[in-house]
Formats: structure tokens, C-alpha cells, sequence
């Protein structure tokens, strides 16, 4: 397992290194991400009391997972290390590692603080050395700078206003909380839009986001060294950080995204296969601009807009980003679906998912995606813009899903909801119960039983009812017995033997015992 694991780092790091090599041999298909990744991403790590060695284990492994596809190095992406504690620490700034090894090795030395979490030290830090531009070990000018805040969500202090100032400043806020946290204040923190940029996980499933947030991180970095501005229903202006000497040009092709895919791919003249009806637009501009203009747009609409720099013998690679167009009235509903996902109806194999609320005039369709947890297959269900439920079945008995409920909206944007489902475990009835009297009042009670899951057995027993009471008396034994012998049992008494299971008893036997002179013996089985 651990080779498996080794091999798939490597292949990620190869693959990744695919697209970072800029020059002729590219894939002209392929996204690259040298020329789109320049910044500096600085984590913000809890490492006070209220976080075990466990979980701190868990965050830095999560963390070096999480760096590893990046390319290092000053003209590149840099990370810095601020541990929070009663005394915060700068563990690393930007420019102690420009390798991977390097990174590697800080972040296996890296050891907890402990103490009180004095996240506003730690922001004031941030704010004054590290992120500022222009200070020794400090963020570099003029390019993007991201504050990523790992934490587990025990009072994380006074937090909004100084993370305020950072966004003011123009730092992109993601928070990742281990612990249920106050989810006001985190989802105040972190820079719009918060459901991709705000992320609650428990600190064993971690691994489930580390892609959603890596790209989290490129796509900030990416739409910062190509961006567009003044958006308004029909026009927009894109602005890039030039890369051509005055020389060649700029070319320019922008059209509304084809729902589910975005990555810019060639075609014949005039048409380009990743945008809706095969159209798209195209400019030109000369290399010593740095700016265009992109006009007749359509309302409320995602675009997808590419920028190829062309200098020969130079060869560049590709800067691409997406935006949506401003609405026009009647102005959307404020609430977007899915705004709720719900569970009901669960069974041992199936359960039924639900959401809302239900929008056919602005969603062009559903998909529901759920998958064992951690890793299991991903399973997927297409569901029409007017329903608003659907059964999952087949599902594994007393087994926990991850459920995922997508929006996909007519203008191309998408939404998504997530929720934990658990199945209803198998609970086995008992199959064979024996009562044997013992003397007067004494019973031995016999039955049969190996079922997985089975966490013991409740054993009751309750004589006739009279005028004035009744007696009942109840006694719990482990799985591995198997057998037991009652004493001072009223005559007559009803005895009964229940399976007991993780979430629920199954269905139990039960037999009277008829005291006499000599022993006897009564059964019930199934």
C-alpha cells in the first residue's frame, strides 16, 4: 500500500511536470500551468493545545501532499510556514525553498507549538512581514498572494477584522477547519465566493479536498496574472502582465463555456468545440499592449477567454480564464439551488437524497454523485431540472456515502452541495433459543449467535403480571457468551434474548419457563 501510494505522488508529479514544460513539444490541448502559476501562498497553521499530535500529524501530511505538484523557485509559485501558538512562529518564509526536497524536508521538521491559539498575533504577522511586499522574506510586488488558514475551529479569537484588512489589501483567503468551528465567523473571513474557498472536513478525510483546494489556489493565482474587469451584461475588459518585448502579437478568442467543459481545444476555422454552438470570438492585439476589449457579449453568461502570445522563435504557452456576465432583470433569486440537501428513507441499501429548492426556470440539470467513504467508486445519477429527489440504490449495508447534489445552470455556472449518508446496517435475528430449568427457580438460557457487528446480547426476563406489579429484570452479556443461568425467576416467567448492533437490536426469542419437580427443557427457533 505504501508503494501504491509512492508510485501515485510520483505519477502526479510526473504528470504535472508534463504541463509545466513550456515550448513546441506541448499538447496545444493541454491547460498548462508554468506561465499561469506565479504567487505566493502562505499557510497558516494551528498548532496550539487545542489541536492532538494526532491531527497536527494529519495537517502536515495533508500539507505536503497539497504542495507537491507546485514548481518552486522565484519566478514561480513560493510557500511560507506560520505556525499559530501562544507565540506564533514563522517556520519558513517565501524565500527559504525553491526546491521540492527542500520544502519537503521544513515541513517533516516541523513541530508543534502548543500553547493558546493567538490567531491575531499571527495575522499581525502575516500582515506587517510576510505578506507585505518589500520586506525582507516578504511577498513579492505586483503579484498574487494567497493566505491559506488550516485550522480546527476552537476559538479562533478576533479574526475578522484583521482578515478584512488582508482581503482590502488584496489577499485571497481560504480557510480548511478540522472541527465544526463557528461557521459565521469562517465563512466572514475567507474572499467570495466561500463555497470555494471555505472547507469543512474531518481531519482523517482531509485527503477528499486536496485537489478541489490546490485548484482553488491555481485558479486565484491564474485569473490574477490574467484578469478581467469593468464586467458588465455585454462587454468586459481583459488585462494581462505583458510578456513580449513589442514585438508579435496577441492572440485573443473568447465564447460562452459548453456546459461541463472548459478547456480550450482546437478545431477548424471559426469554431472551437469547448464553447456552446461551436462559436467564438477572436481579436487581435499588438505585442506592446496589455489590455482589450471584449464586446457583444450575451447577459448572464459564462465566457471562456484564451491569451496566446505569439513571437517567433519564441514559443509561449496559453493563459486561460472564465467569467460570467452581469444579469438582466428580473434579477435572480437570492437563494441559488441547491441552497439544502436532505436524506430520508434509508434503508440497509438505498436512500433517498433530496434539495432545494427547486429552480427549472434558471437549472439546466441535476447530478448527484456519491461514493464509500474515503475513496470508494464515484457512482453518478443525471436528474431533470423539475425533480428534486431520487433513490440511490445498491447501495452497501451499514456503510457511510459522501453525497454530492450539482446544479449545472443554463448560463454555465454550477453549484454543489455535499452531505454524509450512512445505510442502516444488517441486523440478524436470533435463530435458536433454549430455556432449561435448573430446580426451582433457576433457568438455563441457551441460543445461538455469530453475527459481524454484533456488540452482545440483552437477556430479559418478567414473570406473570399481577394486581399489584409486575417483575422484570434485564441483564446485558458480551458477543462471546453464549449461554447464562437466571436465578430467583418467578414462575412462570417469560424470557426473552435479543441481538444488540451498533445502531439498533435486532429481532429477539423468547420462551416461558414452567417450573416442576424434574428439569425441562423448552426452545423457540426460527
Amino acid at each position: 500500500m505504501k508503494a501504491l501510494m509512492e508510485f501515485r505522488a510520483v505519477l502526479t508529479c510526473v504528470v504535472l511536470s508534463f504541463y509545466l514544460q513550456a515550448g513546441g513539444s506541448q499538447d496545444a490541448d493541454a491547460v498548462p500551468v508554468l506561465n499561469c502559476c506565479e504567487g505566493d501562498v502562505l499557510f497558516l497553521l494551528d498548532s496550539s493545545g487545542s489541536v492532538s499530535s494526532f491531527d497536527f500529524s494529519h495537517m502536515l501530511s495533508f500539507l505536503s501532499d497539497l504542495v507537491l505538484p507546485f514548481s518552486l523557485g522565484p519566478d514561480q509559485v513560493r510557500i511560507g510556514l506560520l505556525q499559530v501558538g501562544t507565540d506564533p512562529h514563522l517556520e519558513f518564509g517565501f524565500g527559504a525553498y525553491s526546491t521540492q526536497q527542500g520544502l519537503q524536508s521544513a515541513l517533516q521538521r516541523t513541530k508543534q507549538l502548543g500553547g493558546d491559539t493567538n490567531t491575531e498575533e499571527a495575522l499581525e504577522i502575516a500582515k506587517e512581514r510576510v505578506l507585505r511586499s518589500g520586506m525582507p522574506g516578504g511577498a513579492r510586488p505586483g503579484l498574487p498572494r494567497v493566505l491559506v488558514w488550516l485550522t480546527d475551529g476552537v476559538e479562533p479569537g478576533d479574526v475578522q477584522l484583521p482578515m478584512a484588512d488582508l482581503r482590502e489589501d488584496g489577499v485571497a483567503v481560504l480557510v480548511v477547519s478540522t472541527g465544526r468551528g463557528n461557521y459565521q465567523i469562517l465563512r466572514d473571513v475567507v474572499s467570495p465566493p466561500s463555497e470555494e474557498h471555505l472547507y469543512f472536513v474531518d481531519i482523517e478525510d482531509m485527503s477528499i479536498i486536496t485537489e478541489d483546494l490546490r485548484n482553488a489556489i491555481i485558479e486565484i493565482i491564474r485569473a490574477e496574472r490574467l484578469q478581467v474587469r469593468d464586467i458588465s451584461s455585454t462587454s468586459a475588459e481583459l488585462y494581462w502582465r505583458p510578456v513580449l518585448a513589442g514585438t508579435g502579437h496577441y492572440d485573443i478568442r473568447f465564447g460562452p463555456v459548453r456546459s461541463g467543459n472548459v478547456e480550450v481545444v482546437g478545431g477548424s476555422p471559426g469554431t472551437n468545440p469547448s464553447t456552446e454552438f461551436g462559436h467564438y470570438q477572436r481579436i487581435v492585439r499588438p505585442g506592446d499592449s496589455s489590455s482589450a476589449k471584449l464586446t457583444n457579449l450575451r447577459p448572464d453568461t459564462k465566457y471562456l477567454v484564451t491569451l496566446h502570445p505569439v513571437s517567433n522563435p519564441e514559443v509561449f504557452n496559453k493563459l486561460n480564464t472564465t467569467f460570467t456576465t452581469q444579469a438582466v432583470p428580473p434579477v435572480k433569486p437570492e437563494v441559488q439551488s441547491p441552497a439544502q440537501v436532505s436524506v430520508s428513507e434509508s434503508t440497509m441499501n438505498s436512500v433517498r437524497v433530496s434539495w432545494g429548492p427547486l429552480q427549472p426556470d434558471l437549472v439546466q440539470s441535476y447530478q448527484v454523485e456519491y461514493s464509500v467513504l474515503p475513496a470508494g467508486k464515484l457512482h453518478v445519477v443525471k436528474v431533470s431540472n423539475r425533480q428534486n429527489s431520487t433513490l440511490l440504490t445498491n447501495l452497501q449495508p451499514g456503510t457511510q456515502y459522501l453525497v454530492t447534489v450539482s446544479a449545472r445552470y443554463f448560463s454555465g455556472r454550477e453549484r454543489a452541495m455535499s452531505v454524509k449518508v450512512c445505510t442502516e446496517e444488517v441486523l440478524p435475528a436470533l435463530a435458536d433459543l433454549q430455556l432449561t430449568t435448573v430446580g426451582s427457580d433457576s433457568v438455563k438460557v441457551q441460543w445461538k449467535g455469530s453475527a459481524d457487528g454484533l456488540r452482545g446480547y440483552w437477556v430479559t426476563w418478567e414473570g406473570e403480571p399481577t394486581h399489584s406489579s409486575s417483575q422484570r429484570s434485564t441483564l446485558y452479556l458480551p458477543p462471546h457468551l453464549l449461554s447464562t443461568t437466571l436465578t430467583q425467576v418467578p414462575p412462570n416467567a417469560r424470557v426473552c434474548v435479543s441481538p444488540v448492533y451498533k445502531s439498533a437490536r435486532g429481532d429477539g426469542l423468547c420462551c416461558t419457563a414452567h417450573f416442576s419437580s424434574a428439569a425441562l427443557t423448552w426452545s423457540h427457533r426460527l
